[in-house]
C-alpha cells in the first residue's frame, strides 16, 4: 500500500516534465471556481453482470462531471481537492462501486465495497491522467488502483476522448469477491478457488456532442479485459467487462 501511495506522489510531481508547454503566465488553469462547472444530468446505464446468473442491468441514474469549487464528481468517482500537484491537486476521492451480490447458489452474499483513498486528475498540455488509489473500508479490505490516460480529438463540433489504462487489485479485494471458499464449495457444487492480486487493462472512449444551447449528449463505451486471477474464478463467465452510458446533461459553464 505505501509503495503505491509513493507511486501515485511521484507520478503527479513528474507529469510537469512531461509536458513542452506550458500555461499561460497570466492566466492559472488550477484557480477554484466558487461555481459549478461542467456537466450535470441523466443518463441510461448499461452493466453487464460477470456473475454466474450471466444478467446485464440497465437502469436510469443521474449523470455529474463537474466541478464545484474543491468539491468534484466525475460519473462513479468523487471528492475534495487538497493541495496542489502537478497539473492538479491531490484529491481525497471515493468511488460508487456495485461489485456485491446477494447469496445465491450456495454463494454466500458478498457486500458492496466501500473504496476510499487517494486520486489525482492531471490534465496536461499531452493529455490528462486520472490516478487512483481505494482501500476498501468495507469486507473485502483490499486496495484498489487504477492509471488511466485519456487524449482529445475533435471531430467537426463533436468531441472523442480515447481511453487506456490499467486497474490493479489485491488478493484479498479479489478473494472476497472471486474466491470461493471450501464451506462454499459444500454448498454448490463448485470447485473451491482462491483469487491472487490481478492488474486488468482496459480500452474507452467517450463521444461528447451539443445539442442546442448548452444542452449536450454524451456516449460513453468502456471494456475491461480481466486478468486471469479474476476469469479463472468459477464465479466468473467472461473475461471482460463492458459499461455503456448514454447521458443527456446540461453544461455549466
Amino acid at each position: 500500500m505505501k509503495t503505491i501511495f509513493a507511486t501515485l506522489s511521484l507520478a503527479c510531481c513528474a507529469l510537469p516534465a512531461l509536458a513542452q508547454q506550458a500555461a499561460p503566465q497570466d492566466t492559472d488553469p488550477l484557480q477554484l471556481q466558487d461555481r459549478i462547472t461542467g456537466d450535470i444530468g441523466g443518463g441510461v446505464y448499461r452493466m453487464d453482470r460477470n456473475g454466474l446468473d450471466r444478467s446485464s442491468r440497465t437502469t436510469v441514474l443521474p449523470y455529474a462531471y463537474f466541478d464545484y469549487g474543491r468539491f468534484f464528481a466525475r460519473v462513479d468517482t468523487f471528492g475534495v481537492k487538497t493541495a496542489r500537484m502537478g497539473y492538479g491537486y491531490l484529491e481525497l476521492a471515493g468511488r460508487i462501486n456495485l461489485e456485491g451480490f446477494d447469496a445465491q447458489g450456495g454463494l454466500q452474499r458478498r457486500s458492496d465495497p466501500i473504496p476510499l483513498g487517494l486520486g489525482s486528475f492531471q490534465e496536461t498540455p499531452i493529455g490528462a491522467f486520472f490516478l487512483n488509489v481505494f482501500h476498501d473500508f468495507n469486507k473485502s479490505h483490499g486496495t484498489l488502483a487504477e492509471a488511466i490516460y485519456a487524449a482529445q480529438l475533435d471531430v467537426g463540433p463533436v468531441s472523442f476522448y480515447p481511453q487506456v489504462g490499467v486497474e490493479y487489485r489485491d488478493s484479498r479485494y479479489n478473494d472476497y469477491f472471486y474466491g470461493v471458499s471450501g464451506q462454499e464449495a459444500s454448498s454448490s457444487g463448485l470447485p473451491a478457488y482462491h483469487a491472487g492480486s490481478s492488474t486488468s487493462p482496459l480500452l474507452g472512449l467517450v463521444a461528447d456532442m451539443p445539442i442546442s444551447g448548452n444542452w449536450r449528449l454524451n456516449l460513453t463505451l468502456r471494456r475491461k479485459w480481466l486478468d486471469n486471477a479474476i476469469s479463472d474464478s468459477p464465479i466468473i463467465r467472461r473475461k471482460t467487462d463492458d459499461l455503456a452510458i448514454l447521458a443527456l446533461t446540461y453544461r455549466f459553464k
